[in-house]
C-alpha cells in the first residue's frame, strides 16, 4: 500500500486545523443581520391576546428530554406589556411564569420575571428578537442559574418559531425550540 508523502500529510492536517479555526471565529448572529427581512416583527402587535407555542427541550446531544405546551395571554398598556405564560409538560408537572415587558424604543426591549435574575435584555430588527437574561432554572430539588440566548423569529402574522441556547458558565446545557401561534 502506498503512503503518503509526510510533508502532504502535515499540510492536509494544517488546512484541516485551519479551516476549524475559522469556523469557530465566524460571527455570531445579531439582530442588525435580520434588519430587512420581512414581515417585521412588532411584539405589542403579536404578544397581544391569546397564543400557543409548542415546544421541547433538548439536551447538549439532541435528545427531546422534555415538550411542553405553553398557554399566553399577552396585555399592553402603552410601552408595557405582560406576557402570562402557563406552561404544561408531558410529565404533567405545570409551571407559571408572567413577563413584564418594556418597549424602550429602536429595537431595545426589556423584560422581567419572578424567576429571571435581573434584566432581561432584548434587541429587535426586521423579523427577528434576540432576549439574553439568566433562569433561575428548578431541576430534581436544586435551582440553577442557567444564561438563555433565545432568538425569536416571525414567519408570518400567525407563526413565530424561537430557539434559545441554554448554558452555564459558557457551556452548552441544551437547547429549547418552540412554535408559538396566534388563534
Amino acid at each position: 500500500m502506498s503512503r503518503l508523502p509526510n510533508r502532504l500529510v502535515l499540510t492536509a492536517g494544517a488546512c484541516a486545523l485551519g479551516a476549524a479555526l475559522l469556523a469557530g471565529c465566524a460571527a455570531a448572529p445579531t439582530p442588525a443581520d435580520y434588519a430587512a427581512e420581512k414581515p417585521v416583527l412588532d411584539l405589542k402587535s403579536y404578544f397581544n391576546g391569546p397564543l400557543v407555542a409548542h415546544g421541547i427541550f433538548t439536551d447538549r446531544a439532541g435528545k427531546v428530554v422534555r415538550r411542553f405546551t405553553v398557554q399566553m395571554t399577552g396585555t399592553w398598556n402603552g410601552a408595557q406589556g405582560t406576557l402570562d405564560e402557563r406552561f404544561s409538560y408531558s410529565d404533567g408537572k405545570t409551571e407559571r411564569r408572567v413577563w413584564r415587558l418594556t418597549d424602550e424604543g429602536n429595537g431595545r426591549w426589556t423584560g422581567r420575571a419572578d424567576d429571571v435574575l435581573g434584566v432581561a435584555e432584548g434587541r429587535a430588527a426586521g423579523n427577528a428578537l434576540n432576549w439574553r437574561y439568566t433562569l433561575n432554572l428548578p431541576v430534581d430539588g436544586k435551582v440553577y442559574e442557567v444564561q438563555f440566548d433565545d432568538w425569536m423569529v416571525l414567519m408570518d402574522d400567525k407563526v413565530m418559531l424561537n430557539k434559545a441556547v441554554m448554558s452555564k458558565f459558557g457551556l452548552r446545557l441544551g437547547e429549547v425550540t418552540l412554535s408559538f401561534h396566534k388563534p
